[in-house]
């Protein structure tokens, strides 16, 4: 009897214990890096290039750094021409770590792209020409919200029905991080397309304005990309200056690859910032066996974004939609 009594409470001991952790079992805890298994002091870097579909010049020189591991994740302008090309590059490399650059900006005066959308059912997102605006300040004053929910479900919906695998959302220009409405918007299309969207929790160009600093959706402690003002010749040293000092923690480098050829100078004639010289001297720092030495002698440990959906909060990661 008394042996009958002991296994009941043990039984009823271990019960009552796991009714306990079963609210916490849904619950995020830790750091990033140690939410996808590594310690927590550990410097995850995503590598990503943005802009793929732009030209036939982006997407072979992207397609070139996924291919040979210089990058880890890229993402995708779906208005812009090249589309078809990615989509059969994709179809053919179905696990490339694939996101949607998503765009109400077209920013290049010579060079332009509308929206995915038709045109009379997003007239806020035009500009006088019928093109999405050149800058991010003319989309927060005049986009209206369900407008840009439209082209931004318009975007998401072309990439996926062209049998593209998505991995994540991100901005062109960080233009959905500017504005409250804007952001919210954003955080919408990730939790109901169980994707994650690029945030940065510092201070930046992809940290969300006008909402409190900690989100759920924040994955990224900082993004860290090229600033004009500097010479090509001393391309490699910025970037080392910018990624040696960081602490432990979760960070993206954006880079913008194309090769310095006829398309992309005529596409960016009167862009130099991000334009065809700017694309080759990216292109050349990833492909330098000095760059690749530096990031395993600093210990960086490269991730995609297919890693870091395993770190997002219960109900947020991909559900298979």
């Amino acid at each position: 009897m008394l042996r009958t009594n002991w296994r009941l409470r043990r039984s009823w001991c271990w019960l009552a214990g796991l009714l306990l952790a079963v609210p916490l079992l849904g619950q995020t805890s830790g750091t990033v890096q140690e939410r996808l298994g590594y310690p927590a002091n550990a410097r995850l870097l995503v590598i990503h290039a943005d802009d793929l579909g732009m030209a036939h010049s982006v997407d072979t020189a992207t397609f070139e750094a996924l291919e040979k591991g210089w990058v880890t994740s890229a993402s995708i302008l779906v208005p812009c021409p090249w589309l078809p090309e990615v989509v059969r590059w994709a179809q053919s490399h179905p696990d490339a770590d694939l996101g949607v650059h998503l765009a109400l900006n077209s920013e290049w005066t010579t060079y332009r792209w509308g929206p995915v959308s038709p045109r009379d059912r997003v007239p806020s997102l035009l500009d006088e020409q019928g093109y999405m605006p050149l800058e991010e300040p003319a989309v927060v004053q005049h986009a209206k919200i369900p407008e840009v929910e439209m082209e931004l479900r318009a975007q998401i919906d072309r990439a996926r029905s062209l049998g593209i695998h998505l991995t994540h959302l991100d901005t062109h220009m960080g233009t959905l991080t500017r504005s409250p409405e804007l952001v919210e918007v954003y955080r919408r299309m990730g939790r109901e397309y169980a994707l994650p969207i690029l945030m940065e929790r510092s201070a930046g160009a992809h940290h969300p304005q006008g909402t409190p600093d900690a989100t759920e959706e924040a994955l990224i402690d900082r993004v860290i990309s090229m600033d004009p003002g500097v010479s090509t010749k001393d391309w490699l040293e910025a970037y080392k200056k910018m990624l040696a000092p960081l602490p432990p923690g979760v960070y993206q480098l954006i880079v913008h690859l194309a090769h310095d050829d006829q398309e992309m100078q005529g596409a960016t004639s009167d862009h130099p910032d991000w334009g065809a010289a700017w694309r080759q001297a990216d292109f050349e720092m990833l492909q330098s066996p000095e760059f690749r030495r530096f990031l395993r002698e600093q210990g960086f440990v490269l991730v995609g974004w297919k890693d870091l959906a395993r770190a997002l909060p219960t109900g947020h990661g991909p559900s298979g939609k």
